[in-house]
C-alpha cells in the first residue's frame, strides 16, 4: 500500500491511498473460509459447500468490506503518525470517480482534507486583560436575604385589596344589558391577581377591592394578547376565548397576601442547616461569603470571554478551505440544505476559530482533567440547579445520586469536560498575563453584557 499527501496552500490536503491485492488479499481469502464453515446450503453438509460457489456468491461484497475497512485503518493511522491538522472528516475527492473494485487491483483512493490554518498563540506577562472585580454591598445582601424570606414566606388573608395580593372570587358572565347571561359560563373559586393584568383600564378596576364586591371587568380586554390566560381564567379551551369576548362579574370571596418569614433562627436553619448559623449578622456574612464565591466565577467567566476576543485579535484572520468545508458541513447536516449552510457558517467559523485557539492555549498550559475534574463540576452545577429551587442545604447523598444520573448521559459528561477544561484554563491564564483589575458594581457588571 501507498499513501501520499499534497497540502500546496497548506489548507486543502489531497490524501492518495493505493491499495494492491497483496494488501487485502489474506483478510479476503480468511472471512470466505469463515463464511465456508458457516455456510447453510441445501445439498450440501456443513463446512463442504464449494469455495467456487461461495466466492461467487459472497466474493465481492467481503472484498469490497475489507478494502473499505483498510483504507479507512490507514488513513486515519497516517493522519496521526504525521499530525495533519485535519478539520472535520475525509471527504472523497470531488474529482475522483468512483473506483471499479470488480476490476484488477491497484485501485486509487483519494480524499479532499481540509487542513486546520497555522498560527501561534503564546500569552505572558506583556498581555494585559480586564478582570472585573464585582462589589458585594449591603444592597445585594439584602436582596439575598428578601430572597431567602420569600421563599418561605406564607399568605395571610386580609380584607380589602393592595398591589400584588392575590384575589379568589365567583366569575359570571353577563349579557349586553349587564346581567347576569341565561346558562352563561360561570367559574367560581377563579383565582386572579390584578397586577398581571396589563391593560391599565381593566387593572384599576380592583383598585381598593374588599371582601364581598362585586366588580365587573372583561377578561378578553384584561388580557388582549393572552389567550391562555384567558383560558386559564375561564377554565376553557384557547379555540373558545373568541367566544366569550364580553364582561363578567367578579365576586370576591377571598383576599390573600404574601407575607415574607420573619429572618428568625427557623430561615437561618431553613437556607443553611441546623444552627449552623445563630444571629442575623452571622446570617448576612455567610450569605456575603456565598456570593463572593458565586461573583468570583461570574468574574472568571467575563475574563475568559475578554481572554477570547484578546486572542482573537492577537491572531487575527484565519484563512481556511472555505469550500471544502462547507462540503463537510453539509454532509455532517443531511437534508438541511446548501441554504442552512450558507446561513450559518460564518458563525461556524467563528466558533472554529476560537476552538483552535483554545486547544493551543490548552496544550501550552499543559491542561488536563480527570474523572475527579469532571465530577466536582457536575456537583457544582447540581448544586446550583438545586439552588434555584431554594434548596441551598442538600445533603451531599442526594448530590451524589443527582451527578450519579448526569453522567449517566453523554452530552452532559462532554458539557462538564468542556466546563472543566474552562476553569483550568482561567486559572493559567489569570497567573500568566497581566490582570487589569477593576472593581464595579453587580449592576454595572451585568450591563457589560447588553446588547452583546
Amino acid at each position: 500500500m501507498n499513501i501520499s499527501f499534497e497540502n500546496p496552500d497548506k489548507l486543502n490536503g489531497l490524501l492518495t491511498v493505493t491499495v494492491e491485492e497483496t494488501d487485502y488479499k489474506d483478510d479476503v481469502e480468511k472471512t470466505l473460509k469463515d463464511y465456508r464453515k458457516k455456510a447453510n446450503v441445501p445439498g450440501f453438509r456443513a463446512g463442504q459447500v464449494p469455495m467456487g460457489m461461495i466466492k461467487r456468491q459472497f466474493g465481492p461484497s467481503i472484498k469490497m468490506d475489507a478494502i473499505n475497512k483498510l483504507v479507512g485503518q490507514k488513513l486515519y493511522d497516517y493522519i496521526r503518525e504525521n499530525k495533519v491538522q485535519m478539520l472535520g472528516e475525509p471527504l472523497p475527492s470531488a474529482t475522483q470517480e468512483a473506483v471499479d473494485l470488480e476490476k484488477d487491483a491497484p485501485y486509487t483512493f483519494v480524499f479532499d482534507i481540509a487542513v486546520a490554518p497555522e498560527f501561534n498563540i503564546e500569552l505572558n506577562a506583556n498581555d494585559k486583560i480586564d478582570y472585573y472585580d464585582i462589589q458585594v454591598d449591603d444592597k445585594l445582601i439584602d436582596q439575598q436575604v428578601e430572597m431567602f424570606a420569600s421563599r418561605m414566606g406564607t399568605y395571610d388573608k386580609v380584607d380589602s385589596y393592595q398591589e400584588k395580593d392575590m384575589l379568589k372570587g365567583d366569575l359570571r358572565e353577563l349579557d349586553e344589558n349587564g346581567n347576569t347571561k341565561e346558562a352563561g359560563l360561570t367559574v367560581e373559586g377563579a383565582v386572579l391577581m390584578p397586577d398581571y393584568i396589563k391593560v391599565d383600564e381593566q387593572k384599576k378596576i380592583f383598585d381598593g377591592a374588599k371582601m364581598g364586591d362585586i366588580l365587573i371587568f372583561n377578561p378578553r380586554k384584561a388580557y388582549p394578547e393572552n389567550d391562555t390566560e384567558v383560558s386559564s381564567l375561564l377554565k376553557i379551551e384557547k379555540d373558545q376565548v373568541k367566544d366569550y369576548e364580553g364582561d363578567f362579574s367578579y365576586q370576591i370571596t377571598e383576599i390573600s397576601r404574601y407575607k415574607n418569614h420573619a429572618v428568625d433562627q427557623e430561615l437561618f436553619d431553613n437556607v443553611y442547616g441546623k444552627d449552623v448559623v445563630k444571629d442575623e449578622k452571622d446570617f448576612r456574612e455567610k450569605i456575603s461569603q456565598g456570593l463572593k464565591e458565586q461573583l468570583a466565577g461570574e468574574s472568571d467567566y467575563k475574563f475568559l470571554l475578554d481572554a477570547r476576543e484578546y486572542c482573537e485579535k492577537k491572531v487575527g484572520t484565519l484563512a481556511y478551505p472555505d469550500a471544502l468545508l462547507k462540503r463537510i458541513m453539509l454532509k455532517n447536516n443531511e437534508g438541511k440544505g446548501e441554504d442552512f449552510v450558507e446561513k450559518n457558517y460564518d458563525e461556524s467559523i467563528k466558533q472554529l476559530n476560537w476552538h483552535l485557539v483554545k486547544e493551543q492555549l490548552v496544550r501550552a498550559n499543559n491542561i488536563q482533567v480527570d474523572d475527579k475534574d469532571v465530577r466536582e463540576v457536575a456537583r457544582n452545577s447540581a448544586r446550583a440547579q438545586f439552588a434555584q429551587y431554594g434548596m441551598s442545604n442538600v445533603p451531599e447523598e442526594y448530590i451524589d445520586n443527582y451527578v450519579n444520573d448526569l453522567m449517566k448521559k453523554n452530552e452532559s459528561v462532554d458539557a462538564f469536560v468542556d466546563r472543566a477544561i474552562d476553569m483550568k484554563l482561567t486559572q493559567a491564564l489569570k497567573t500568566a498575563v497581566k490582570l487589569n483589575e477593576k472593581k464595579i458594581s453587580l449592576e454595572d457588571f451585568n450591563k457589560l453584557f447588553e446588547n452583546k
